[in-house]
């Protein structure tokens, strides 16, 4: 048995992913009168992405149960003891990951959001699930938040907020990527400046796409 198979954590899923399952964007009124290809510029506008995503403050934007799972086996197989997260949301990927560090015997997670009523959710929904002490929610734009007081080495990334800023955010955090740090990039293809550097190894990196909306990378030492 393991932390996210049992209670508190494996039924607080079942009931944030029924959640997110029952929203869309039709609830957000100016963006469901929107194309795909209109919201597509918006997700890769560099410019844009404050405003988009606080349309969508009231929306948890969470991944899929399948990459909720793969993050935890991620972190289990690589006995990571530190992560990084950038986009927070609700804590659903989070819970996952913090849930991985209990099962590994601790560790630090470092996750950044920058809607506070997300950062409030999210910390309840780790508090009730019993491991916010393994977790540091920043406040606040991911190009400030998680450009300081960063671990030397991190063992697992997880790019899952404005997809525009993959790779801004990578460049943060990418000379403290140790030498088989995994990366997983939810909606990487709203990111192609990302995708091109990722699966060039020139770069440092070996990746592929994983299911249909994730791009698994890993650095090379």
């Amino acid at each position: 048995m393991t932390t996210l198979t049992t209670a508190p954590v494996a039924p607080m899923l079942e009931r944030l992913f029924a959640d997110a399952d029952a929203t869309s964007l039709a609830s957000v009124p100016d963006l469901a009168a929107l194309s795909s290809e209109e919201r597509g510029k918006l997700m890769r506008s560099k410019t844009a992405y404050r405003d988009f995503y606080s349309r969508l403050k009231d929306l948890p934007l969470a991944v899929s149960k399948e990459t909720g799972v793969l993050l935890y086996m991620l972190a289990r197989s690589c006995r990571a003891r530190t992560i990084v997260e950038f986009g927070t949301s609700f804590g659903i990927s989070t819970l996952h990951l913090a849930a991985a560090l209990r099962d590994n015997g601790g560790g630090r997670l470092i996750t950044s959001e920058f809607e506070p009523g997300k950062v409030a959710r999210a910390r309840e929904n780790l508090a009730a699930g019993g491991l916010l002490d393994l977790v540091e929610i920043r406040e606040g734009d991911a190009l400030q938040t998680l450009g300081v007081d960063l671990p030397d080495s991190i063992d697992l990334l997880l790019l899952d907020g404005a997809k525009s800023l993959y790779p801004e955010v990578l460049d943060l955090l990418e000379s403290r990527l140790r030498p088989g740090a995994m990366i997983v990039a939810d909606n990487a293809d709203y990111s192609p400046d990302y995708l091109a550097r990722v699966r060039s190894p020139q770069h440092g990196y070996l990746s592929t796409p994983f299911a249909e909306d994730v791009e698994l990378s890993m650095r090379l030492g």
